[in-house]
């Protein structure tokens, strides 16, 4: 049997609100910076690396929704201040990614045969904390 399963059911929150009716989740692009710590003695002349800091990355998510929602003018209004925010990404199965971050990008498209759908991009500061729901 497959532990494979769909997004649906995927929540992007800010604080413990909805963000809209989102139809694309990205969660956070974890990434590590390396050290090189080769010297004129490393083992056979190979280079040798040390772990440097961690980065939460980027997280990003489409919303279709209206401009008019109180959940689009939160993202403008989250766009204009400097200090990051609590959002969360909770998934279907209970498990969880929750972080601060600063809106970094937010592209809203108005096709004129299609939905209103904006495209926004988070930038993580600090720790992401990932948990899974007690068996």
């Amino acid at each position: 049997m497959t532990d494979a399963q769909i997004g649906y059911g995927s929540k992007f929150k800010r604080g413990t609100e909805s963000v809209g009716e989102v139809t694309s989740i990205g969660p956070p692009s974890l990434s590590r910076d390396t050290i090189d710590a080769t010297h004129m003695e490393s083992p056979g002349k190979w280079r040798e690396f040390i772990a440097g800091l961690k980065d939460g990355g980027e997280v990003s998510c489409d919303i279709q929704s209206k401009p008019s929602t109180a959940a689009y003018q939160a993202m403008v209004a989250d766009f204009d201040n400097d200090d990051p925010v609590a959002y969360a990404i909770e998934f279907p199965d209970g498990s969880k990614w929750s972080f601060s971050a600063f809106i970094t990008g937010m592209e809203t498209s108005d096709p004129l045969e299609d939905k209103i759908e904006t495209s926004a991009t988070f930038k993580i500061t600090g720790q992401p904390v990932f948990t899974v729901p007690a068996p």
